[in-house]
């Protein structure tokens, strides 16, 4: 699985609707130790995934041990310190792993966090947690009040689009908050621009899908829907949607 999510209430009850379940887990890819990606591993939450391994950067594990404290809002604020009990294998930037029969390349991509990580799974799905936001006309270097340093964000944006252009076949790249998308040019269009939320809104209002809204969240829709590939609806019109659908193994 990669991260853990912090909806304590109905994030069993939407594993279940998918057939899973949580004490099934055995492995969780974290990439980075935000409340909204790790909130489900902590001690005073209900434990869903307490017999897990949890795999994060050794750079990122210094969050949980305390030796560096998470600072959002340009450095002015802390975080608080996110506590867990389950057992931990740190990773370097470029380790090949190898979980039951599954590829997974780790890839550091520091500025939202010091250690963020991405891990590219058997060379075709690319999880980027915080890295990317996708607006309606591509996307960007993640919401610039979250990040450590945005400068080096966008570096890291940066090494990572030449990385996967050095790569033969498609990789769908899969965001922790905006969508997918398989076409890099435009995942990567506006790299070296922050998503600035009291600037501008870069979003797209037509987008099928809202994380943070769960009114219209059902069964039905976890086991039948597809999700809409998020595409620039402006360069094309509105047509020719593809989808990935939910049930393909990721």
């Amino acid at each position: 699985m990669i991260d853990a999510g912090y909806n304590y209430e109905r994030l069993s009850e939407k594993m279940r609707w998918l057939d899973i379940d949580p004490a099934s887990i055995k492995h969780i890819l974290i990439t980075h130790q935000d409340t909204d990606h790790v909130g489900a591993l902590e001690q005073d939450s209900e434990l869903l995934f307490k017999d897990a391994v949890i795999y994060l950067s050794e750079i990122e594990n210094r969050y949980l041990t305390g030796e560096v404290r998470r600072k959002v809002f340009y450095g002015l604020y802390k975080l608080p310190l996110v506590k867990t009990d389950n057992q931990r294998i740190l990773l370097e930037d470029g380790q090949l792993l190898d979980i039951e029969g599954i590829k997974i390349e780790c890839i550091l991509v520091p500025g939202h966090t010091w250690g963020h990580m991405v891990y590219l799974i058997d060379d075709a799905y690319l999880f980027t947690g915080d890295t990317l936001w996708f607006g309606a006309d591509g996307g960007y270097s993640f919401i610039s009040t979250l990040a450590e340093d945005n400068k080096l964000s966008v570096r890291s944006l940066v090494a990572l689009e030449k990385n996967l252009r050095k790569r033969n076949g498609t990789i769908k790249i899969i965001t922790g908050h905006t969508g997918w998308t398989d076409d890099l040019a435009f995942a990567f269009r506006h790299r070296t621009e922050l998503c600035a939320p009291f600037k501008k809104r870069m979003h797209d209002p037509d987008a099928p899908y809202d994380g943070y809204d769960e009114s219209d969240d059902t069964e039905e829709k976890a086991r039948n829907a597809r999700l809409a590939k998020q595409i620039d609806r402006r360069l094309c019109g509105g047509i020719g949607i593809r989808s990935l659908d939910t049930r393909e193994r990721l």
